[in-house]
């Protein structure tokens, strides 16, 4: 951007001497700075395209950067990219649209017909535009690694012979794994944000904790019959209606933002796995445990609390209705186990 204005200040002191060809050539080299400004611009946006994988949106001039595979993007580049564009459309376009007011106050020889040739609306509105793109490309690529991380998980074992849970699942650190990678990379790039973290009390009628849940014990109490799963159906809707929580919210351009909605897509591709299978109990046990655990790591790393805990819930219930016999572990067993793992956890921190 310094760049930028030293050429329109360049410009300047060479359109304020009294040369008689170049003040017949003021309004024409007015628009031509206008004009380079305006294709530069226009130009740097698709090289941005180009580079998180939007070959298609670029133009001709860019073919020669075109066919890089997905899979040799950087995602921390996409998100690069999306901080970029909100600079350009929030610092350097009303920078550079006031140096060129002050340089050429006089506008430039294209009339009011044709319009002005630098339209800062109109660039301000491309890099918003791509900057918002960027980030929902970020959250998918980092969201279908996730799924595939969550399809060797539950294709793997014969969840019908299930063995007793132990332990939490080891997938369950994997998981963490990739979210703590997520949440450093993020950091590193975008803001914080200025608002709270939003906890269970705010949503509206969440107040209890997950071990009141009423769907969650109305469910694991019931049987597999057919009634119940109508009446499970039913209370489940219900209780949709009566909170009216709002799960997926508009991403922002902020740390908590996008990792809340990649940690939120993560565990709705939870729920849709365990509806493709049938559980025994102890293979239910064993997602009621590792959801368990997630509960209380989760709540660190996102910043709607709320609205976890009810996609956390959600999948037990889902759980629950694949299960042949849906009988949950007893809390005393629920928290030794989760203990277990903490303590573990913790003496692998400190040996390392």
């Amino acid at each position: 951007m310094q760049g930028s204005i030293d050429v329109l200040l360049e410009f300047r002191q060479l359109l304020e001497e009294n040369s008689e060809l170049l003040l017949k050539l003021r309004d024409s080299t007015t628009d031509w700075v206008q004009e380079g400004f305006q294709d530069f611009f226009r130009k740097l946006c698709n090289y941005f395209l180009l580079l998180s994988g939007k070959s298609n949106a670029a133009n001709q001039d860019l073919s020669f950067m075109e066919g890089i595979p997905g899979d040799k993007i950087a995602p921390a580049l996409v998100l690069v990219l999306a901080q970029l564009s909100l600079f350009i459309e929030q610092k350097a376009i009303p920078r550079i649209t006031e140096e060129i007011a002050s340089c050429f106050p006089g506008g430039g020889a294209r009339g009011f017909g044709y319009g002005p040739a630098f339209v800062p609306a109109e660039i301000c509105r491309i890099f918003r535009t791509s900057g918002e793109m960027f980030l929902h490309i970020y959250i998918r690529m980092r969201t279908q690694k996730i799924s595939v991380l969550l399809k060797k998980r539950f294709t793997a074992p014969n969840w019908v012979k299930h063995k007793e849970p132990r332990e939490v699942h080891m997938f369950v650190d994997l998981l963490l794994q990739e979210f703590e990678e997520i949440r450093s990379e993020v950091k590193q790039i975008l803001p914080q944000s200025l608002q709270r973290k939003h906890r269970r009390t705010d949503s509206n009628g969440s107040t209890s904790s997950s071990r009141s849940n009423p769907l969650r014990d109305d469910r694991l109490t019931r049987s597999n019959t057919q009634k119940a799963r109508s009446q499970l159906l039913e209370t489940h809707l219900a209780k949709l209606f009566k909170q009216k929580m709002e799960i997926f919210t508009k991403i922002e351009n902020t740390q908590e933002s996008v990792i809340t909605t990649i940690v939120k897509l993560s565990l709705k591709s939870v729920q849709e796995f365990v509806r493709l299978h049938t559980f025994n109990r102890s293979g239910f046990q064993q997602i009621q445990l590792d959801i368990h655990f997630l509960k209380n790591t989760l709540k660190d790393i996102s910043e709607d609390e709320a609205a976890v805990d009810f996609l956390l819930d959600e999948v037990i219930v889902g759980t629950a209705e694949r299960c042949l016999d849906p009988s949950p572990l007893e809390p005393p067993v629920l928290t030794r186990l989760v203990q277990a793992k903490l303590a573990k956890n913790s003496d692998i921190s400190a040996v390392s």
